[in-house]
């Protein structure tokens, strides 16, 4: 009995590992923004300020402004589930295996309570890799260079996959709307967490901005200019929970720059934009849990029933094996008994 109760549990310590925990590290669909009061089991915002940012104001009205400020920005980024949207609109080859995701951003100068910019995306993440899957329906809202909301997301956006690798990969660039290489750099602990930390450098590249806004820029900063062309760079650092994926702490160093073919070049974007503490002490508790979670199905689990399986399986292949030397013996009794009774 004891070896068969064995055997069992090793087949379960095997469906645990083999397919549970491959199950487990996977995006859920039923994952929800948090609600006022909850802070377990949900996403929430994350925060990163820039200290002493250089930034473009633009306010339109009455009394148009269009200038250079000086202040603290707030980026705030926000990723919304849409299980809905998930049900009724990935199908074929994306149904099972994609959820669809809203992420929504907005930049503030918190001196003045003014908003400097904001933007909304709709895509389909692939559950196992994380990465942005192909969609007809994605799209990128903004005010980027040409106003234009159609996109194609490629690459890591908002997450790492489960299990992350030290190793490069393509992680998507809102400016440009591509994605480009972010690699491996090391590992750091973070609030006593284990994280790896990857960087992407984006050295200074043209944005292919709108001719009535280059315009507007050239007459604002640079008049008797006749074109020019706005630049951008940015070195941006990620720190990843390996076992989950999940962001710890983000850094960008953000430069954006008008340079008019005659004149000086203007300063339009210069800050560099860092995770506040709050949000990484909210991404190390969450990853924390979520770690152990992974942990104890793909690896404690398994490891802990497999050791009892075969401690199960030695154990009855002992009882066995000393039950039937022990009927042995005492057969071998009897028959000598029997014997010795015959002789006499």
């Amino acid at each position: 009995m004891l070896f068969g109760i064995g055997v069992f549990v090793l087949v379960i310590a095997a469906g645990c590992a083999f397919y549970v925990a491959p199950a487990v590290a996977r995006l859920p669909y039923d994952l929800a923004m948090c609600k006022e009061g909850q802070s377990e089991g949900c996403l929430r915002p994350s925060v990163a300020r820039a200290e002493n940012a250089r930034f473009l104001q633009t306010k339109g009205g009455d009394a148009p402004v269009v200038a250079i400020q000086t202040g603290t920005l707030e980026s705030v980024t926000e990723v919304q589930p849409r299980p809905d949207l998930t049900e009724s609109e990935l199908t074929g080859d994306l149904e099972g295996d994609t959820v669809v995701w809203n992420g929504y951003g907005t930049v503030t100068w918190l001196e003045q309570n003014y908003m400097v910019s904001q933007y909304k995306a709709e895509l389909a993440i692939d559950r196992d890799t994380a990465a942005a899957a192909a969609w007809d329906k994605q799209y990128l809202q903004d005010a980027g260079p040409k106003g234009d909301s159609k996109v194609t997301f490629v690459g890591q956006h908002y997450k790492f996959p489960f299990g992350t690798e030290k190793k490069t990969y393509q992680y998507f660039d809102r400016d440009l709307r591509k994605a480009l290489p972010i690699s491996f750099q090391g590992t750091e602990t973070i609030k006593g967490l284990e994280t790896y930390r990857f960087q992407q450098i984006i050295p200074e590249t043209p944005l292919n901005f709108a001719a009535d806004r280059l315009t507007g820029l050239l007459n604002n900063f640079a008049p008797g200019a006749t074109s020019g062309q706005v630049s951008y760079s940015n070195t941006r650092t990620i720190w990843v929970e390996p076992v989950t994926g999940t962001f710890i702490k983000v850094q960008e160093q953000q430069k954006k720059t008008l340079t008019p073919n005659t004149g000086t070049p203007t300063a339009l974007l210069d800050g560099n934009f860092s995770y506040t503490d709050q949000t990484i002490s909210n991404n190390v508790s969450s990853a924390g849990d979520t770690k152990s979670q992974v942990q104890l199905i793909s690896r404690n689990l398994p490891i802990g029933l497999a050791v009892l399986g075969a401690l199960l399986l030695i154990l009855g292949l002992i009882l066995v094996t000393t039950g039937r030397r022990s009927a042995a013996r005492h057969r071998a009794e009897e028959i000598s008994g029997a014997e010795s009774g015959v002789s006499a």
